[in-house]
């Protein structure tokens, strides 16, 4: 049998196949965050015929601060539990594994979105886009990691599988790990072990808020692909940090370049990070970008990049190809 049919089984969590529809942003959400019958409609479209053993629901907003974009979804108070939960049941109703992704923009965002200041590390323009945020007080840090952990419960309430946090794409967490975007010199910046002392807080209160025994994912912005910025060392070093901090998935993705390799346009342009992480870890590693073909799934799995390999893109362009390529190995 080929790899990609091959179940999974990673301690709290059991991968039906090695498939996973990755979070994408699709914009459909209300103005006020709440997930809307186009939401509804869209991913129960991808999810059709369950070919896919997880689906990552796209970013969610912890804070009105942390907005990214208009049309997001938000998961920032009680009120947006119910649509969530309509939400993950029609994602599990095809037999698909649901988990929800929480994010905080940081400065990855604008005025015009949030309505409020940006915040991030340091006062330093973000490399994609945004303005200069204001520094981050520890008390702001603070709200920050409780709105996290508050999240995470809404997420387990809305009945899904498992909740991930993020830290990719130049958003918050991706700034503070980020050495282009963190000149703190508290115990918050430095050296990486500080640079990621937000995320090991933010991992303890969610623990805290969910139990020991509830899936918590994380994604890592693993390269920055800039000068001065992180490295494939550094994504090894803080995957295993995180591991021994009670994460049980890393799913790796790009840094301040967004979702994009500059420097390789091949199917799975992660991979390079995403084997060197898998080598070092004892946890299931996804890997997602640029999968186009049925062939590159199994060729990425045969070449040990990663456990499970995301598809996103090419799946919002063809709902039907997940289906063919389950069946194209079968």
């Amino acid at each position: 049998m080929a790899i990609i049919n091959t179940p999974l089984a990673a301690g709290k969590i059991t991968f039906k196949n090695r498939l996973v529809y990755p979070p994408i942003t699709i914009a459909k959400a209300s103005p006020d965050g709440k997930v809307t019958e186009d939401s509804l409609e869209y991913y129960q479209d991808k999810m059709r015929g369950g070919h896919f053993s997880l689906a990552i629901v796209e970013h969610c907003y912890i804070t009105q601060q942390g907005k990214a974009s208009a049309g997001q979804v938000s998961i920032a108070d009680d009120s947006k539990i119910q649509g969530l939960a309509k939400l993950a049941r029609v994602i599990k109703g095809s037999g698909t594994k649901a988990v929800v992704q929480m994010n905080h923009a940081g400065s990855c965002t604008t005025q015009e979105v949030t309505g409020m200041k940006l915040a991030g590390p340091s006062p330093v323009k973000n490399p994609r886009q945004g303005g200069v945020p204001e520094e981050m007080t520890k008390a702001d840090i603070s709200r920050v990691v409780s709105a996290f952990a508050a999240a995470a419960a809404r997420g387990k309430a809305a009945g899904y599988d498992g909740v991930e946090i993020h830290s990719a794409h130049s958003y918050l967490l991706n700034q503070f790990y980020s050495p282009l975007t963190n000149l703190r010199n508290d115990q918050y910046g430095g050296k990486l072990e500080n640079r990621i002392s937000i995320h090991l807080e933010i991992i303890d209160a969610v623990r805290k808020a969910v139990g020991r025994d509830y899936p918590v994912f994380l994604r890592l912005g693993a390269c920055d692909y800039l000068p001065g910025g992180n490295k494939t060392q550094d994504a090894v070093k803080a995957a295993r940090i995180f591991e021994d901090a009670g994460i049980d998935v890393l799913d790796i993705s790009g840094g301040m370049c967004g979702y994009v390799n500059p420097e390789n346009k091949a199917p799975g342009y992660f991979g390079a990070e995403s084997k060197a992480i898998r080598e070092a870890v004892s946890i299931p590693v996804i890997s997602t970008g640029g999968v186009k073909e049925a062939e590159d799934v199994e060729a990425l799995l045969e070449a040990g990049v990663a456990d499970l390999i995301g598809v996103g893109r090419t799946v919002m362009k063809d709902s039907a190809w997940a289906g063919r390529t389950i069946a194209f190995y079968r």
